[in-house]
């Protein structure tokens, strides 16, 4: 099939590549006339594993073609999919349609009979009915089918999501949307992924669903975590135990320093903004996204803790930036708060992160940047190993406290908790493990460690500089 991918940020750069992959034909189209000169060339605007050779493959067979020319993108094309940002409106939380709307507005003269338009963003409910709506008052007569296709894409592990997903949630109203979608999607009926057609609404709903749900997950092992620190528990163990029940499973399950990225933060106030409208609140919902802003804005307290109850004049090393292994993608990443925070309370901080430092720069202007672990424990009083990236997994114990003139190492990810750092000179404070140095939970009132308490801007969109913020 010849597909348009409107969109050539993050879900809209791994669908055109992906669907190029599965042999079909496909125009990748950006606005940001920079963007897709670089892509062009074969650079990449992201860091996703494996993204640049498979959109290398695509474009070498002649499967793959960026433009910023929507006239280019759409011409001949069988479906038309809409993969730009939908950012948390300021003010308010709702999910922002002004890229999506002014997708549409461009596309609407230029629709074709036959063509399909379907949404691969995030968008609240009642959207696809609105777009249909839309389109059929822009171009009388033509009423063009129009799907809801929502993404389901793990920054990290994105390739082989589309490649192999759990399923494939498709939303239509008409049969030839569903023939069309099913056209899409048939190269994955050799590994019998399952498909889902369902009204456009119940697409819309599943996906702020799913999102809303694994954000409870998270913000419940926490929890769990800051039971087990009170009484003197595993929370690893809690969680092995729990993941073994068939009806809970083992993902998500792992505590931290709470969630963030693109999609939970939004995706969670997005729903609740829509359920408040609709006179039906999402209680657990809304606490669940209270406890996950709470526990962010309580890491600094926490490493002050560790420190014997101040960062004041103390050097702090961060290991890992990202909001998440695998990413450079600092939206919503728990790092933000915790080194702004440290930073007012009059640590040094010094950080480091794989992929994540160019956006880093932007974002934390006022910390020192380092590219080797083993730099960033020079003279450090405190270690926080905040994202586990697999670089992070395996350091010299030895050569790390040898490098720093403290020894406090404070793992928010766990990931130390088996190998005994205390054994190598350190001061471990892992998160809900036993035997460790005791750490009230993170629920403790800032100040009462010395720290400010939290009154930082959030940080929902930190797209990379001159680039329009896009999914």
């Amino acid at each position: 099939m010849r597909i348009t991918l409107i969109g050539g940020g993050y879900v809209g750069l791994v669908s055109a590549a992906c669907f190029a992959d599965f042999g079909h034909s496909v125009v990748c189209m950006d606005k940001d006339c920079e963007r897709v000169a670089a892509l062009r060339r074969g650079h990449l605007p992201i860091y996703e594993p494996g993204l640049d050779a498979l959109v290398a493959a695509g474009t070498a067979a002649g499967r793959l073609r960026f433009t910023d020319r929507m006239a280019d993108a759409v011409d001949g094309s069988d479906i038309v999919f809409i993969a730009v940002g939908t950012p948390s409106r300021r003010g308010d939380g709702h999910a922002d349609l002004t890229h999506v709307e002014a997708a549409l507005h461009e596309l609407a003269p230029l629709l074709r009979p036959g063509m399909v338009v379907a949404t691969k963003s995030t968008v609240p409910v009642g959207t696809g009915d609105r777009i249909a709506a839309l389109l059929a008052r822009a171009v009388p007569g033509l009423s063009p089918p129009v799907a809801s296709n929502p993404e389901f894409l793990r920054q990290g592990s994105a390739i082989d999501d589309f490649r192999r997903p759990d399923r494939v949630i498709i939303g239509v109203e008409d049969d030839a949307a569903r023939q069309a979608m099913a056209s899409v999607y048939r190269p994955l009926s050799l590994n019998q992924a399952p498909i889902l057609f369902t009204g456009r609404r119940n697409a819309e709903l599943i996906k702020y669903a799913s999102n809303a749900f694994l954000a409870m997950k998270i913000s419940f092992i926490n929890e769990m975590a800051d039971l087990c620190d009170a009484a003197g528990a595993d929370v690893q163990e809690i969680a092995r135990g729990l993941g073994m029940d068939r009806r809970i499973g083992s993902k998500f399950l792992h505590a931290g320093p709470g969630y963030g990225g693109s999609c939970f933060p939004k995706d969670t106030q997005a729903l609740l903004r829509t359920a408040r409208e609709l006179g039906t609140p999402l209680r657990l919902v809304e606490e669940t996204a209270r406890l996950n802003r709470r526990r962010k804005d309580g890491l600094a307290a926490r490493v002050a803790r560790a420190c014997g109850g101040s960062v004041r004049g103390r050097r702090i090393a961060l290991l890992g930036l990202s909001f998440k292994p695998g990413t450079d993608d600092m939206r919503e990443a728990p790092s933000l708060p915790l080194a702004r925070m440290l930073r007012t309370a009059g640590a040094e901080v010094v950080a480091t992160d794989p992929q994540a430092l160019a956006n880093a720069a932007h974002l934390l202007p006022d910390i020192q940047l380092v590219t080797d672990p083993y730099v960033a424990a020079r003279g450090a009083d405190a270690i926080v190993l905040v994202t586990e990236w697999n670089v992070y997994r395996a350091l010299d114990l030895d050569r790390l406290a040898a490098a720093m003139r403290g020894r406090v190492f404070v793992d928010l990810r766990n990931v130390y908790a088996d190998r005994r750092p205390d054994q190598h000179g350190f001061l471990y404070h892992g998160l809900g493990k036993p035997g460790r140095p005791a750490i009230s939970p993170l629920d403790t009132p800032a100040d009462a460690v010395s720290l400010p308490q939290p009154g930082f801007a959030r940080d929902s969109m930190h797209p990379k500089p001159g680039m329009q913020p896009t999914l």
